[in-house]
């Protein structure tokens, strides 16, 4: 009976995983066009920016990092829920990650790609941004190894490199099935994709073997970027900046909004494609439990940080922590610590609320937040510097809203073009399972 239900269930799945790809709704097409309608106008804002000058946006003395710096946080932020949520589970082996890790995976690379263009948005002279890279010259000047940034396109680069393989390894097999049931230019895409992948198991042992490696690899250099972003703060001497705490509390924070991206990502595929038999609450439930620890953790760091900047009682910090908590950054400071722990408690904290429903709406809070949380960290920081004499305000332009909302809409657009082409969940996983139960029945 086992040997008569294995391809049965296969094809089911593979049916069912690949109506996406094969089948294009009016809807997806209304959706594609609104997304890029507010990408494209972003690339104009950005376009406009560039033959204006740097000044059409609302940097400016003191604050000469605003938003820009804020979103470029934000995304390496999100770009963790791939590698450190499915590196974690793969090396683990935990049986219930495989609807969720290919969808984790491409949020990675999407977030840094879009995280990684927001300190060539910054420069005045964008199309410079090759300075930055360690090359030669004619005059054999090389860029300043003490730099952060140099540390920043070095671990970023990197990063996006392997994450990048991480996600295409596992795609391998996908890829090699659809090339051999689909016809002109996708035949031809998944036939190059698939680097004459033929099953064998001798391929099987290896490809298990680089996901392993790579999720090994990967998890270290996850880990090392969001410690060298939280380098260029905490290497200034900037009050609220200069401090020890702060590798540990971006990792924190980036591994919280990774994990509340991914929970939205996964309710929106699961509602648009129908995939409720793979994503379940099961699922949910999991990750759930997770972004409830994190917040526990990120509560944590948030009142050491600023319960040593109390007890030190240091002019200059007291001035930014003031500005934060009961000055004119108050209503910002009080909406992350509701959105970040206070919804996430309670919502998910209780059993008996904690749905996929709640987990969504505590995942949108939280990403509100986080972003909060970054911009709580730049702007009143430069608002009110060492010098009383250089304090200032700032306040963002149509062009960095313009270009801050187009990184959003980027984001689901790519989302939206990857599962157009790729399963958004690994068809192969489910049919090793199905011939592994019916192996041992």
């Amino acid at each position: 009976m086992a040997a008569i239900s294995e391809p049965v269930v296969a094809n089911a799945a593979r049916a069912q995983l690949w109506r996406p790809l094969l089948h294009t709704s009016a809807r997806y097409r209304m959706v594609v066009a609104l997304l890029a309608a507010v990408t494209l106008w972003g690339l104009f804002a950005w376009g406009y920016q560039l033959k204006t000058g740097i000044g059409v946006a609302g940097i400016r003395r003191p604050v000469f990092w605003a938003i820009y710096l804020v979103n470029f946080v934000f995304w390496i932020g999100i770009s963790h829920a791939g590698t450190l949520i499915s590196a974690i589970l793969r090396l683990t082996d935990a049986g219930w990650r495989k609807p969720v890790t290919r969808a984790a995976e491409a949020i990675t690379v999407f977030a840094l790609m879009i995280g990684g263009m927001f300190p060539i948005i910054h420069l005045g002279r964008a199309w410079l941004f090759y300075w930055l890279f360690p090359y030669p010259t004619e005059r054999l000047l090389w860029p300043n190894f003490r730099s952060p940034l140099l540390w920043d396109v070095t671990a970023i680069s990197t990063y996006l490199t392997g994450s990048t393989i991480y996600l295409f390894l596992p795609l391998i097999p996908d890829v090699a099935a659809l090339a051999r049931h689909t016809t002109g230019w996708r035949r031809r895409v998944y036939r190059a994709l698939s680097v004459g992948w033929t099953g064998s198991d001798r391929e099987w042992h290896a490809l298990e073997f680089a996901m392993k490696l790579m999720a090994g690899i990967i998890l270290a250099v996850a880990v090392s970027v969001h410690t060298v972003v939280a380098w260029d703060f905490s290497m200034s001497i900037a009050p609220m900046w200069h401090s020890s705490i702060f590798g540990p509390y971006f990792v924190a924070g980036a591994i919280f909004s990774g994990i509340a991206a991914l929970l939205i990502a996964m309710a929106v595929i699961r509602r648009t494609l129908h995939l409720e038999a793979y994503l379940t609450e099961h699922h949910f439930n999991n990750l759930s439990k997770l972004l409830l620890l994190m917040s526990l953790l990120w509560f944590y760091f948030t009142v050491a940080e600023n319960l040593t900047a109390w007890y030190g009682n240091e002019p200059k910090e007291m001035a930014v922590f003031g500005a934060r908590v009961r000055g004119p950054f108050a209503p910002y400071f009080w909406a992350m610590v509701i959105c970040n722990f206070v919804v996430p408690f309670v919502l998910l904290g209780i059993r008996r609320l904690r749905t996929i429903r709640t987990a969504t709406i505590a995942s949108v809070c939280v990403l509100i937040g986080m972003w909060l949380e970054r911009y709580l960290i730049i702007v009143p920081t430069l608002s009110y510097g060492r010098l009383a004499a250089t304090w200032g305000k700032y306040a963002p332009t149509w062009v960095e809203i313009s270009i801050s909302a187009a990184t959003f809409t980027t984001m689901a657009l790519l989302y939206l073009i990857f599962a157009k082409l790729f399963p958004i969940i690994a068809i192969w996983e489910f049919e090793t399972e199905v011939m592994e139960v019916s192996s041992v029945s």
